[in-house]
């Protein structure tokens, strides 16, 4: 463990229709900054964040999809290793809310099987809102995931989908190794605190929308 300022890395993967804001929640997350702008992710981006997750020190490996279509065989690579996966449409936009189930075909074909899933609504500040809440807590159902409204710009609920899934991985992870055998530390419902600094990993873009 020398040299290491961490005790366990979580891949976390965030996918969904280009515009629905995932970079931004990214940026609001790691950096706490919000820029309106909108510039496209291409390809890929990737930042990192270490927090305290129940008292262990975790490095999340924050991965952010471009939703073109045009880069979707260079972005489905990174769904191998992903321990979570965060699904986002935009509650303004009916049309990413029904690409959902398009994006969850996906993660099946290509992410492991014990990938943890989160269905977000994302700029639930806005007043053009399409999508109701009602409806996303009805898909989450439907497939069997946890369910998030969020806003970038005015902060609501965005560490809450990255600790509840990093959470949800954790408790994931400890049973596992419980069922192996070996596993000395369950993942409890204690609480949750940000304790470091967030880095940029490819610091290619600014963001976003």
């Amino acid at each position: 463990m020398s040299g290491k300022n961490y005790d366990s890395i979580m891949k976390i993967l965030l996918i969904g229709d280009s515009g629905v804001g995932k970079s931004c929640l990214l940026v609001r997350f790691v950096e706490d900054k919000f820029s309106p702008s909108f510039i496209t992710t291409i390809g890929i981006d990737f930042k990192i964040k270490t927090v305290d997750l129940n008292g262990e020190k975790v490095k999340l490996q924050l991965w952010d999809t471009a939703g073109q279509e045009r880069f979707r065989t260079i972005t489905t690579a990174y769904y191998r290793g992903a321990m979570g996966i965060i699904l986002v449409y935009d509650v303004t936009d009916e049309r990413t809310f029904k690409n959902i189930h398009t994006w969850y075909n996906t993660v099946h074909e290509h992410a492991s099987d014990d990938a943890q899933l989160l269905l977000v609504g994302n700029k639930s500040d806005m007043d053009a809102r399409v999508v109701s809440r009602e409806q996303g807590e009805a898909l989450a159902q439907e497939l069997g995931m946890p369910f998030l409204e969020s806003s970038a710009k005015d902060n609501s609920n965005v560490d809450e989908i990255f600790f509840t899934l990093a959470k949800l991985i954790q408790e994931n992870t400890a049973s596992s190794q419980a069922r192996g055998g070996g596993a000395d530390s369950a993942a409890s419902g204690a609480g949750i605190n940000i304790s470091t600094s967030g880095a940029n990993g490819s610091g290619s873009k600014s963001s976003c929308c």
